[in-house]
């Protein structure tokens, strides 16, 4: 028996049984202990950027990561680039790798001052296609934005743009929708989408040609208009999901950016929130995804989402640092550096890290190496070769070394398992994957004769199965991600383009109790290229909400029994408003507390020591779709007219949302901006938690409420220690057409 040494960690390796594998990567330590875990600190970009926004990432069938961003100045003093470019080998440290476009390959349809925003990358039939929104053509007179495509044979390029926009501008009648942030997704019928869209003009869905390259058909709204950008859809336990950012991305200190969810079983929608309330209705809907908590971080948004060699899935998006919003030079540039957070799925709905918001300091990095070698039985070699490799390639043919027969790990695999590897194949001939031993030992079969992917465990009358079938569109001669997920009691196995939410194919089974036994990991197959396969302990998924706040002891409770409005105070008081029938009603006017010298009336009293919550009653009318900016009232905590927080139920063109906005002077400036979530009803009760950090900021947190009892928690706004802010009830916005806010109650709790 003959052995040879191979090189390079299994994580990063690839395999040939019968067939080639791809380009070499740097070697690594010998399976069998498990790696050390990654750590990582927020941004991830910061070695090599000031602003790194409207991330997407992919695992190139290289073996790396890689990260996009949008066309802004990569740093401080910086020219605007066309979209960036950076990789990594383990997720968490990033190695800049220059720009994607230059005047030479930038698409001949796009006018010289065009900015090139919001990449999507993907694999598409054997080469890496990158969308991006074009903000500007020369087809049109005017600001008609489209949606750009370019295509690429590694991921780093060379970029050949695509003759035509994949989505095209779309006229209005008297000027043009945001043709923005696109996003694909490719579906296990063999359909490909494209989601598209921004505030004006909602979010679309079109399908696209088998090339991914050209729209198809009549598109569908997805999202209304004037709430949602950024769209990014994912499929998961059988469910689209369409996620999606709201609000102002690029507020400077006062930026609430986040990310909201809707789910449909179709990619068409409609797309309905926890709730059931849809994200097309003009009270749109939507389950918060992330949102700031109140840290360094604000404005957390326009992300997109991978899954680690484990199966825990990950988000990474771009926030405000809110101690240093702006890019110095060129001026009105937000530094907005991409962020990486762990993204669990809790009841059916994925949250950032279980609800706590963006991260700040160290965190435990996504598993990126591969926690076992390999044996490989080389029948042409007369016997088997041990330990973790790669095939060899001969540097003078380019040919590489051909492996037959069969693989396992060289120890056994945990219980719970995630196998991930790309496959590609031109043979007809089965690729096997087995889990576990005995009798209940799991079988994995990627059939493309048959154009099959096939689980089974157990024998004879305890054996169970499934089949579905591999869509004829998609060729398997080119690579195809296989991932199996063996936790819980069930195995689930996926065939991927990018392992970005799309599928190709999937099954799953649920196993009998007791099912799994610790065994090695095992390949067969023959006529097949395997390449970047790891074998690592499924990650233990995250399965309840961190705590939210809850309101105890009341402190002060204001009914409206009476006029006396006792330990109040009016500033600019409205002599329209009165208490009457039990509550205070108060006529909405013209007047509003935003911007230099604001006008708003309000009522306000001080706030009580310690962590509290203010809360409320409030109906107000504010009609259906009618355009009725910006007639709102709600809760205001009051620091000074240039200082001030207020969460409100507001009327934005035709929607109806709550928003909860902050007003500041920083640096001289002055900044407005908000968190937006909803729907509000006509009586909707609001609540705002305070409480301090070590520092002594004041940090307050938005709720609402269309019940009284299930409570819907958002953005968290913070005001410098000392800033002694009082807390309220404000109205404003206009005052036609008429309408007036009544409050039931004002009340204020101690917080447990």
């Amino acid at each position: 028996m003959r052995h040879r040494r191979i090189t390079a960690a299994l994580g990063a390796a690839a395999l040939a049984l019968g067939l080639a594998a791809t380009a070499a990567v740097p070697a690594q330590a010998d399976g069998g202990e498990e790696p050390a875990a990654t750590t990582y600190t927020n941004p991830v970009t910061a070695d090599f950027a000031d602003t790194y926004a409207d991330p997407a990432i992919i695992r190139g069938k290289d073996g790396w990561w890689y990260l996009y961003a949008t066309s802004d100045p990569l740093v401080e003093g910086g020219e605007f680039g066309l979209m960036h470019v950076a990789r990594s080998r383990d997720m968490v440290d990033w190695e800049y790798r220059g720009t994607i476009l230059d005047e030479e390959s930038a698409p001949d349809w796009a006018t010289d001052t065009s900015f090139f925003w919001a990449p999507d990358i993907r694999y598409v039939d054997g080469q890496y296609v990158l969308y991006f929104t074009v903000t500007d053509t020369v087809l049109n007179a005017g600001d008609d934005s489209a949606i750009g495509a370019a295509t690429a044979p590694t991921p780093e390029g060379p970029w050949t743009p695509v003759a035509e926009p994949v989505v095209p501008p779309r006229p209005d009648g008297g000027g043009f929708f945001w043709t923005f942030d696109p996003s694909m997704l490719a579906d296990d019928d063999g359909s490909r989408y494209l989601y598209y869209g921004s505030y004006y003009g909602g979010l679309w869905v079109t399908e696209l040609d088998e090339s991914g390259l050209h729209a198809v058909g009549e598109a569908t709204q997805v999202a209304i208009n004037d709430k949602f950008e950024g769209a990014y859809v994912l499929k998961h336990d059988g469910y689209y999901y369409l996620m999606a950012s709201s609000a102002n991305c690029c507020a400077g200190p006062s930026t609430g950016y986040s990310v909201f969810a809707g789910r449909s079983e179709s990619p068409r929608g409609p797309f309905v929130d926890h709730e059931g309330v849809s994200l097309l209705d003009t009270r749109p809907g939507g389950t918060q995804v992330l949102v700031q908590n109140g840290n360094r971080w604000i404005g957390a948004g326009h992300h997109t989402v991978v899954s680690d060699l484990s199966g825990q899935d990950w988000i990474y998006y771009h926030a405000i640092d809110r101690e240093d919003p702006w890019l110095a030079e060129p001026g009105g540039i937000n530094r907005r550096p991409t962020l990486l957070d762990r993204l669990d799925w809790v009841d059916g709905w994925p949250v950032t890290r279980a609800g706590a918001g963006p991260s700040e300091g160290e965190q435990t990095g996504p598993a990126a190496s591969s926690l076992l070698g390999l044996t490989i039985e080389d029948p042409s070699e007369g016997g088997a070769l041990r330990g973790s490799f790669r095939s060899d390639v001969d540097e003078q043919s380019g040919e590489h070394a051909l492996f037959r027969g069969r693989v396992w790990t060289d120890e056994p695999a945990p219980e719970e398992v995630h196998v991930e590897l790309d496959l590609r194949t031109r043979r007809t001939e089965p690729f096997l994957v087995y889990v576990g031993r005995g009798s209940n030992r799991i079988e994995v079969e990627v059939n493309p004769g048959d154009r099959e992917l096939h689980v089974e465990y157990g024998r004879g009358r305890f054996q169970e199965e499934a089949t579905v079938p591999i869509p004829a569109g998609y060729d398997l001669s080119v690579w195809t991600a296989l991932q199996v997920h063996v936790v819980e009691g069930q195995v689930h196995v996926r065939l991927s383009e990018s392992r970005l939410g799309d599928v190709i194919a999937e099954v799953g089974l649920e196993l009998r109790p007791g099912v799994l036994r610790s065994a090695p990991v095992e390949f067969r197959g023959t006529g097949a290229h395997v390449d970047n396969l790891s074998v690592n302990a499924a990650h233990v998924p995250v399965t309840e909400l961190v705590a939210e706040p809850a309101a105890g002891e009341v402190l002060v409770s204001e009914d409206f029994a009476d006029a006396d409005l006792e330990g109040w105070e009016w500033v600019r008081e409205d002599t329209a408003a009165r208490v009457e029938d039990g509550a205070l009603v108060w006529p909405l006017t013209g007047a509003d507390l935003v911007g230099a010298g604001g006008s708003g009336g309000l009522l306000l009293r001080e706030a009580p020591e310690g962590d509290w919550i203010v809360e409320t009653r409030l109906t107000l009318d504010l009609g259906e779709t009618e355009v009725r900016n910006y007639q709102q009232a709600g809760l205001v905590v009051h620091a000074d007219d240039d200082n001030f927080l207020r969460l409100g139920h507001v009327a934005i063109w035709n929607t109806r949302q709550v928003e909860f906005g902050k007003e500041t002077l920083q640096d001289g400036f002055l900044s407005w901006g908000g968190h937006t979530s909803g729907p509000p009803a006509d009586t909707t009760w609001l609540r705002i938690h305070h409480t301090t950090n070590e520092a002594g900021e004041h940090l307050y947190r938005s709720a609402f409420s269309t019940d009284g009892e299930s409570w819907r928690w958002g953005a968290t706004w913070t005001l410098p220690a000392g800033s002694d802010a009082r807390v309220g009830l404000y109205t404003g916005g206009g005052a036609q057409p008429e309408t007036e806010a009544v409050f039931d109650y004002v009340r204020l709790t101690a917080s447990e």
